[in-house]
């Protein structure tokens, strides 16, 4: 009889695929067996029974320990990770950002040493030059081959590209097989809102939003994809928030271009009216792009739901309200952009998108994790349950009911942009490489225990 290290009993496995009612034996960190009925034959059993069994959430759109300014973002890649086990999630994408001054190669090496020992589930990098140059781009295909075929560039910010450089990028990741993903915002229209902001006096977050309005995102959207198109390379779009966007996307797709994009729950499930708080509370929601208002929650979701959209990330980048979000009392825009998210994620999209029959279950598993390892070269490693795959799993609860509060969760933060938030459904046990690592909400994994990831080419979808 063969004897496993861990056995998962009569849950309901869900995959692309479809639901199936099965047990999971895992040996060696990999599942080596799903089966009708397994014997109890293991060093650890655990009875799932009346519960989804999901593929470990694959976050690929995080920024932790990240320099901002004078400030850092408030999780690091142990308490960050942490976070994340805490919510479902086994894997995360974070990002190699190129500072000023130096080098591609010397600052993945930085990146590098920011993580190494401190990850508690398995990570990777997209690669961000900031710097497009002969250097940069001669380096691009080995960075492929070295298992980072994915780059981010920006269209806005200090640090951002202009479309000659775009294209140089596009060109040279489609020739070796990577991928480029664009924060798409039309870098010169907010510049010159926030600046008739300032100059008039409005500096309060609610004029946040009103400097980076739908059409700002849509512009550069539409920009990119076309630049894309033009020298036939693939392309992904990160957050998009609204209908400005995602038309360009769904046009795009429409006509057979291999145009992918991402959401992230802040765009379903919050909106501009945040910004309203008073007492400066309306700084906790200050990100780029901002919320938007609520009738493009209805086009994001009717995005998810018909396959229009392929993945929702988080973007997770969070600062405290007190002491990094207050820099920018005197003005909005030394407010620190970014909200914490990574452990909500999968929370919230079944307590409010499965549960009340949004989504479905073989759906959420494609957004959430399935998608993203085929995008980012992780599948079938990771993405999904079958016998080979890593033995990355959750476990939901469909019956549990929990109030989302700062006190119950994880992410090194001041706050939760979901308090109180009311979810039926929630995370009860998270498995990371056959390994028990998170049970009723608590932390029992090893510190540093989360493994570098050198990834594949993208499946293109």
């Amino acid at each position: 009889m063969e004897k496993y290290d861990l056995i998962i009993k009569g849950g309901r496995i869900v995959t692309e695929a479809g639901v199936f009612l099965k047990d999971i034996g895992i040996k060696e960190g990999k599942i080596a067996a799903i089966e009708d009925v397994l014997q109890k034959n293991g060093e650890r059993v655990i009875n799932a029974e009346g519960k989804y069994l999901f593929p470990g959430g694959i976050d690929v759109h995080t920024h932790l320990d990240l320099h901002v300014g004078q400030t850092v973002s408030s999780d690091d890649f142990t308490t960050g990770t942490i976070a994340a086990a805490c919510g479902g999630t086994t894997t995360i994408i974070d990002f190699v950002t190129q500072d000023r001054g130096e080098s591609l190669k010397e600052a993945i090496e930085k990146r590098h040493r920011e993580a190494e020992g401190k990850a508690v589930i398995d990570y990777s990098f997209h690669i961000s030059p900031t710097v497009i140059n002969d250097e940069t781009l001669a380096l691009i295909p080995s960075l492929i081959q070295d298992g980072y075929p994915s780059f981010k560039l920006y269209m806005t910010y200090d640090f951002r590209v202009n479309d000659g450089e775009l294209i140089k990028v596009l060109v040279k990741t489609r020739d070796y097989g990577g991928l480029v993903c664009v924060h798409a915002e039309n870098f010169y229209m907010i510049d010159y809102m926030v600046k008739e902001f300032k100059a008039t006096g409005k500096i309060e977050p609610r004029y946040h939003p009103l400097s980076r309005p739908p059409f700002v995102e849509g512009e550069a959207t539409g920009r990119a994809i076309k630049l894309a198109r033009i020298v036939e390379a693939p392309i992904y779009i990160v957050h998009v928030t609204c209908r400005d966007s995602f038309v360009e996307v769904v046009k795009a797709r429409d006509e057979g271009y291999p145009v992918m994009a991402e959401t992230c729950p802040q765009y379903l499930f919050l909106s501009m009216e945040k910004y309203e708080e008073p007492d400066f509370q309306g700084a906790k929601y200050v990100l780029s792009p901002p919320l938007r208002s609520r009738e493009h929650q209805h086009v994001l979701w009717d995005g998810l739901v018909k396959g229009k959209l392929q993945v929702v990330a988080t973007d997770h980048c969070p600062f405290n309200f007190k002491g990094q979000k207050e820099l920018g009392k005197d003005f909005f825009g030394n407010i620190p952009s970014g909200l914490p998210g990574i452990e909500t994620r999968l929370a919230l999209l079944y307590g409010l998108g499965v549960a009340r029959g949004k989504l479905s279950v073989r759906r959420f598993v494609e957004i959430t994790s399935t998608n993203p390892a085929k995008i980012f070269g992780l599948y079938p490693q990771k993405g999904t349950i079958a016998i080979g795959s890593d033995a990355d799993i959750v476990i939901i609860d469909p019956e549990k009911e929990v109030i989302l509060t700062k006190g119950i969760l994880h992410e090194n933060v001041d706050y939760t942009p979901y308090e109180n938030f009311t979810l039926k459904g929630f995370p009860v046990a998270t498995i990371s490489r056959g390994k028990l690592i998170v049970e009723n909400g608590r932390f029992i994994g090893a510190l540093g225990s989360g493994k570098l990831l050198k990834r594949n080419r993208p499946i293109l979808m």
